[in-house]
């Protein structure tokens, strides 16, 4: 599997095992709830910020979102 597309399933499976929505992480992690269902459906590349509130929002490192 790509490397993005593993991303992004991480994210996703994340966000569920949290029981948060997408329109709740997206506004714990200051983005926008569509933004964050592209970043989900590997249609859009995160940029390192992003990644990093992304992973503050769902409580683990950046690292874990790339494994």
């Amino acid at each position: 599997m790509a490397p993005i597309k593993r991303m992004a399933q991480r994210i996703q499976e994340l966000r569920q095992r949290r029981g948060l929505t997408q329109e709740q992480l997206a506004d714990k992690a200051g983005i926008s709830r569509g933004y964050l269902a592209r970043l989900e459906t590997s249609r859009h590349d995160p940029s390192l910020s992003t990644l990093e509130k992304l992973a503050k929002a769902l409580g683990v490192k950046v690292g874990r979102l790339l494994e």
